[in-house]
């Protein structure tokens, strides 16, 4: 029986023309980039970028809520050094700097120490650690005003132990301390996850040689957890310093808009919001303010960065 063989016919290839490529590469124009980066551009723009520029403006200037201003130089920033309320702010503001960031520098890093460990439960407390931190800032300051209240439920405890009352909201220091505990245990949880990702990339096989050397607990955190993750302690650090230098929230709510008995508990940015807000407010002033605060920001994160670059060196 005789097989056919039965031919099979490719498909024709298109001639190419000699000297050009086989697949043709559009040619993109040189604006095409800044199409897609133009809406994120126009954000950053008209909200920050238009009102930094603003701010710095108004700063050498008399401006009020509806009174264009006029320039007057550096008068703004003189009558700064004899504004008694402007040094309270500079003082409330530096202190909570000094008594919040060693806090949230060392505290959230022994929380992730504990929540690191594989444990029944343990996602359940991991839960409610970072709980404050996604909680309204409002609603968390209510409630410890609610708890440190004279006839709140901490006095009431302390009433029944026989201590007595104890003003947390109604002594100046005392009421700057109980503002820097809330602030420091809302931030707990927001530290403890930056300090469980830089402990996630540490190696076992460390703390397994420091305890084969016969290093305890403590000593196994001081020579090998702490140079291991100091560089993300220097970012939380920095994090935590700019933060507390521009704390508004935790004190304007426990303290009031007064900023407590005879406003001795104003912060710098409560300053800005009383000074610069109203039908009344003075712009310029609270600008110029607002300069000073940007400086002192950012010369707190040079001031840690320098730090951080001694150690290496």
């Amino acid at each position: 029986m005789a097989t056919s063989t039965v031919s099979r016919t490719r498909p024709s290839r298109p001639a190419r023309h000699p000297g050009r490529p086989a697949n043709r590469v559009r040619r993109q124009l040189p604006t095409s980039p800044w199409l897609f980066a133009a809406p994120g551009l126009l954000v950053t723009g008209a909200f920050i970028l238009y009102p930094f520029a603003s701010t710095v403006i108004n700063a050498f200037t008399d401006r009020r809520t509806l009174i264009p201003g006029r320039f007057v130089g550096l008068a703004n920033f003189r009558e700064l050094l004899h504004d008694d309320m402007f040094w309270t702010g500079l003082r409330n503001s530096a202190l909570y700097v000094l008594g919040v960031v060693p806090a949230l520098v060392i505290l959230p890093l022994l929380l992730a120490l504990l929540v690191q460990k594989n444990v029944p439960g343990i996602t359940f407390f991991r839960s409610a650690f970072y709980t404050p931190v996604v909680a309204s800032i409002v609603v968390v300051g209510l409630i410890w005003v609610w708890l440190l209240d004279e006839r709140g439920l901490v006095n009431s405890l302390l009433e029944t132990v026989g201590v007595g009352k104890v003003g947390f909201l109604s002594d100046q220091w005392l009421l700057l301390l109980s503002a820097m505990a809330v602030t420091v245990w809302r931030g707990l949880g927001y530290y403890m996850i930056i300090y469980l990702a830089a402990l996630a990339n540490v190696p076992r096989e460390l703390h397994e040689a420091a305890a084969v050397d016969g290093a305890g607990a403590v000593r196994r955190f001081l020579t090998v957890t702490v140079p291991a993750v100091r560089s993300t302690m220097v970012l939380v650090a920095a994090l935590a310093s700019v933060s507390a230098f521009k704390v508004f929230s935790e004190v304007y709510l426990m303290a009031g808009p007064n900023g407590g008995p005879a406003g001795e508990d104003t912060t710098l940015v409560m300053l800005v919001q009383r000074t610069g807000t109203g039908l009344t407010g003075r712009v310029g002033y609270a600008s110029a303010i607002s300069l000073v605060v940007f400086v002192v920001t950012v010369v707190l994160m040079l001031l840690v960065l320098r730090a951080d670059r001694r150690e290496d060196s």
